[in-house]
């Protein structure tokens, strides 16, 4: 049977379908895959040193031998269920986490946790720092994932945030060989105008030509964490204004919980991770970068323990957990962290949201390797069986479960899981 519309007439159609499939490529690569980090820890520059990570991780562990030594009492202080079958191993995959790598990704802070100093010690700081990562990154003591926030170009303080950026770089890559860390970021925060991004990709590029880099390898995550980094001055979603801004050099959008609460006029008591002007901020962020592989961290907790008793420890893991599984549940994998404490909490809550359904995910997989109903009749479309494994990946690459056994309860290939340490 002859088509009504040859192919010659439809030309001009699929010339207009191609070119819309060129602009939406670009505007969505997708994520450039790689493991994403769980947390970043941020530690204020001036308490920064070659010590800082190991002090971290051996604090974490004697709070938790201290305050959460065997499954019952710390499964109650991260919130599980009494008598959760995820108990025991939680705490087993924490405290070999926190022996091995309790910092996936630390950031050196010259913002608020910093403060404001006069030039010449901020001067010295910055290079001090840089020098730690440089001699660190050759020693291969370094976290996964490292970098610095720098100060912000709004607030008259454009100047000093290049200057520490510059120092701290040239110290690092004169300790290093010239190399910078496969995992290095730059924080950039409290923007206000797509135009400050535009003019901080700009110095990155002026800083590699300088400093003898490859083009693009200076790389930042923008802080979310002011009103007009959602709806911009003229009443638009500022988002994508501000990544096209960014020139391909954004690979990350963080969340900040304090400020951006605060610029909604919430009173003190009010501003938390959950409070519903943060959801509404995350899910905007969700739909507008989603595909731009622009990849989604959530803000902090502010709360720690207050003293050294078993009930304020718990209190606050408790809550902090609580945090954290309110963000993945929103499709948020990574967090900030502030202080020791947040490390035992964080790594808890990630791994009891992978172990509680690490059986019913692998069965699903399976079902479909097999293309058969899932227990309970679910037939999966590939969109969700894409989402399962994505969820399996996260739980290897942070050590909730190993790759082995996720390989050979799924049936599914290596390539399938695709990163993450994955063989």
């Amino acid at each position: 049977m002859t088509p009504a519309l040859p192919r010659s007439s439809l030309n001009d159609v699929f010339a207009r379908v191609r070119a819309a499939d060129e602009v939406f490529a670009r505007c969505y690569p997708g994520d450039e895959g790689g493991r994403q980090p769980v947390h970043t820890l941020y530690v204020p520059a001036h308490r920064f040193s070659a010590a800082t990570v190991a002090e971290h991780g051996r604090e974490a562990l004697r709070l938790l031998a201290v305050h959460g030594p065997d499954p019952a009492s710390f499964g109650a202080a991260i919130g599980l269920d009494r008598g959760s079958p995820v108990a025991a191993p939680v705490l087993e995959r924490v405290r070999a986490k926190l022996g091995s790598e309790p910092v996936e990704d630390l950031r050196i802070d010259f913002e608020d946790g910093y403060g404001v100093r006069p030039d010449d010690e901020e001067d010295a700081a910055a290079a001090a720092a840089g020098r730690v990562v440089g001699q660190q990154l050759q020693t291969g003591t370094l976290p996964p994932f490292v970098g610095l926030r720098v100060k912000p170009f709004c607030e008259g303080l454009a100047e000093r945030s290049v200057r520490t950026l510059d120092l701290f770089c040239g110290a690092l890559l004169d300790a290093s060989g010239g190399r910078l860390p496969d995992g290095f970021v730059v924080t950039f925060p409290k923007i206000v105008m797509p135009e400050h991004v535009a003019a901080f990709a700009d110095v990155l590029g002026r800083l590699e030509e300088r400093l003898d880099l490859d083009a693009g390898a200076l790389r930042f995550e923008m802080q979310i964490e002011t009103t007009q980094s959602i709806v911009n001055h003229l009443g638009e979603l500022a988002l994508r204004r501000m990544v096209d801004a960014a020139a391909g050099r954004c690979s990350g959008a963080h969340f900040g919980t304090f400020d951006y609460t605060a610029a909604c006029g919430l009173v003190a008591a009010e501003q938390r991770i959950t409070h519903p002007a943060c959801d509404f901020s995350r899910h905007v962020m969700q739909v507008t970068l989603a595909g731009t592989g622009v990849r989604l961290s959530d803000g902090s907790t502010n709360v720690v323990p207050a003293s050294g008793d078993r009930d304020a420890v718990h209190g606050a893991w408790r809550l902090h957990a609580a945090h954290v599984a309110h963000s993945l549940r929103h499709g948020y994998y990574q967090g900030w962290d502030l202080h020791p404490a947040h490390l035992p909490s964080r790594y808890a809550a990630v791994y009891a949201f992978h172990l509680v359904d690490l059986d019913a995910n692998c069965q699903r997989i399976a079902s479909w390797v097999r293309r058969t109903a899932a227990a309970g009749g679910v037939l999966d479309e590939p969109a969700t069986v894409k989402a399962l494994l994505s969820q399996l990946r996260r739980a290897v690459d942070c050590g909730a479960v190993g790759a082995d056994e996720v390989l050979a309860r799924t049936g599914v290939g290596a390539q399938a899981l695709g990163r993450g340490g994955v063989a």
